[in-house]
């Protein structure tokens, strides 16, 4: 016979189909759904922290892919810049450096306006800071920098908003806050081609436009928003190592801002979600796997003339103990395990299965004008997994104390008295 005797016994108790009787089919209907949920509990766990990982990572790689970690900025017209992009590429902290030009401005097509961020760049070196080369043509740099028809690179939602193709027309108005006399209503109007339309998924394609360095220059006038971006080894060490450079220039007027201002929020509203999440899915977790509890107390009332017979042939209060945690562990286990790999193959095919189900209804479900990205991002991570499971099959095997305890104290004479 397989050793030791309370786990067989357990095991029995927990594989074995019962017939016939009311009260046995109502135990294993319970016993079903508890390992139903607990199934269900851990796949969604999974595939909720798998999500949140993902809008994660998309903050990194893609929103401050394109956007730098920081940027250090002058209003003065006399600053070399080249000068200072080398001088701060060279701390051993600065990844890679590049000037660059930012004017918030307004675009025109028509009857449309809409407000956007304008950076003046130079291709050579903003490819070091930014991976916005990944979503552009071949072409698109070199229709930036014509001279003739200046070029301007849109994000989607921009051009969405203005209707706009590539190779279209539109004007940038900027106010000129500079004007003789302090006319606050005049402006700087220029008019751009379409070089290209850039789709990143996120909440820049809605903001973000991109011109030559000389042509914001004229946009901004007299007007400060020359600055180095920097991209730096450790993302979260942005802040220090901004404060840092700026010290170390030693000359007024320099000032800068880091990620954590400009997409702060988003970070620290991603983590706090992944949190609550994460939270309320473990309680959905402990639910289920505190319906064992129900389970095997069914299961004791219903096997008080076995757990007599056993006290009688001489199992001790231990193993009466150890039966029917064994029983309550393997329902725990199979759910969690079951649950693992659900949720596993829910985090590998969440992506394209809501793509699938946006390409079918002809709807879309996230829009970066309202969410950081406009589709459901994932990523899976085993140390959620291994998390995860394991807190399944640890509430499960604290659930069946109880039920446990209650069985070993059950007396022979008084269970045996009524059969």
């Amino acid at each position: 016979m397989f050793k030791p005797i309370p786990t067989f016994i357990g095991l029995r108790y927990a594989g074995a189909r019962r017939r016939g009787d009311d009260s046995a089919g109502l135990v294993s209907f319970i016993s079903g759904l508890s390992m139903t949920g607990l199934v269900l509990g851990v796949a969604l766990m999974i595939v909720v922290m798998s999500i949140m990982n993902g809008f994660d990572r998309e903050l990194r790689e893609r929103i401050l892919g394109i956007m730098p970690h920081a940027t250090i900025y002058n209003a003065s017209p006399a600053i070399d810049w080249s000068a200072l992009r080398h001088q701060l590429a060279a701390d051993p902290e600065v990844v890679s450096a590049a000037e660059v030009w930012q004017v918030n401005a307004l675009a025109r097509r028509g009857g449309e306006v809409t407000p956007l961020l304008v950076q003046g760049i130079n291709p050579g070196t903003i490819v070091e800071v930014s991976s916005i080369r990944d979503f552009l043509g071949s072409e698109a740099f070199p229709k930036l920098m014509d001279t003739v028809e200046p070029g301007i690179i849109l994000g989607r939602g921009i051009a969405e908003k203005l209707d706009v193709a590539q190779g279209a027309y539109l004007s940038l108005i900027v106010p000129d806050n500079d004007s003789a006399g302090g006319d606050r209503r005049s402006a700087r109007v220029a008019g751009f081609r379409v070089a290209d339309i850039f789709h990143s998924g996120t909440v820049l394609d809605q903001s973000l436009a991109l011109v030559s360095w000389e042509q914001a220059q004229a946009l901004a006038g007299n007007g400060g928003g020359a600055g180095v971006q920097l991209r730096v080894a450790d993302m979260l060490e942005a802040n220090w190592i901004m404060r840092r450079l700026l010290r170390a220039l030693d000359q007024p007027g320099y000032y800068g801002t880091d990620w954590s201002r400009t997409h702060g929020n988003l970070y620290q509203a991603i983590q706090m979600s992944r949190n609550l999440v994460g939270l309320l899915v473990l309680l959905i977790i402990a639910i289920a796997a505190f319906n064992v509890v129900s389970t095997l107390v069914m299961v004791v009332v219903d096997k008080h003339t076995d757990i007599a017979i056993l006290r009688t042939m001489g199992a001790s209060t231990q193993q009466i103990l150890l039966t029917f945690v064994s029983q309550g562990a393997l329902v725990g286990l199979v759910g969690a395990v079951f649950g693992g790999a659900l949720g596993v193959l829910g985090a590998l095919t969440v992506t394209d299965l809501v793509a699938g189900l946006e390409s079918a209804f002809g709807v879309q479900f996230l829009k970066s004008d309202v969410y950081p990205v406009d589709y459901l991002p994932s990523e899976l991570a085993w140390s959620d997994v291994a998390l995860v499971v394991g807190a399944g099959i640890l509430l499960s095997l604290l659930a069946t104390l109880y039920p446990a305890w209650q069985a070993s104290r059950v007396q022979p004479a008084a269970a045996l008295r009524n059969e």
